[in-house]
């Protein structure tokens, strides 16, 4: 049995989030608990959604991906750690490629959202 992606922004999405979880080692912010922990639980949620969305996909899962992607966004801001420039660069940098995966799956994808496509849908 093959499993056939249907959107390529999920395994990205997927990578995104296991960059998330791997990034306080790798940027060397891992002694800063607030990014540490962000990184951390929004990571492994994108990991998760997105992991679900390989196998089926949903349009929740796409507005869940916007909402972890704009949450890292502003998270820096929010929780407080945009001195520890690495980790408020990356999660802003991550955060708005995942919004824009989930938006452009939301927009695109007929069977879930297709705001884009303005054909007939009979």
């Amino acid at each position: 049995m093959t499993m056939k992606v249907k959107h390529w922004q999920d395994p990205v999405n997927l990578v995104l989030g296991l960059w998330m979880v791997a990034s306080p080692s790798v940027l060397g912010y891992a002694a800063d608990d607030k990014p540490l922990w962000n990184a951390i639980a929004v990571g492994l949620l994108v990991v998760l959604v997105a992991g679900l969305a390989l196998y089926r996909a949903f349009a929740w899962q796409e507005w869940a991906m916007a909402a972890f992607g704009a949450w890292l966004v502003v998270s820096p801001w929010a929780v407080g750690f945009t001195s520890v420039f690495p980790a408020a660069l990356n999660a802003v940098l991550v955060g708005l490629a995942i919004v824009a995966m989930g938006l452009w799956v939301l927009v695109s994808d007929r069977d879930i959202g297709g705001w884009w496509d303005n054909t007939s849908r009979a």
